[in-house]
């Protein structure tokens, strides 16, 4: 094993794995963030009741869905505008 190890080809194989391995934490990360931002926001302008929403958006995975979202909080007044955002433009 410490031969194969020492091989370029498998260098080569393992580091592009742990490239794309970081790539994707890096995604999860980012969207761990915008979770985060969402439901302080939602718990900020609108309480328990905009909390009520995250089980909905965490099903949400693409990043921009996730930022339009985040910026539709700003300008919605009420949970229910918020709502109706979502179930016509996102799920």
């Amino acid at each position: 094993m410490a031969l194969l190890e020492q091989s370029p080809w498998y260098q080569e194989i393992f580091s592009k794995g742990e490239q794309r391995g970081e790539a994707r934490g890096e995604l999860r990360g980012r969207k761990e963030e915008l979770y985060s931002g969402i439901e302080l926001a939602l718990e900020i302008k609108f309480g328990n009741q905009g909390l009520e929403l995250m089980p909905i958006i965490s099903q949400i995975t693409d990043l921009q869905k996730l930022k339009a979202i985040q910026q539709a909080i700003k300008t919605v007044n009420t949970v229910n505008e918020l709502q109706q955002i979502l179930s016509t433009n996102f799920i």
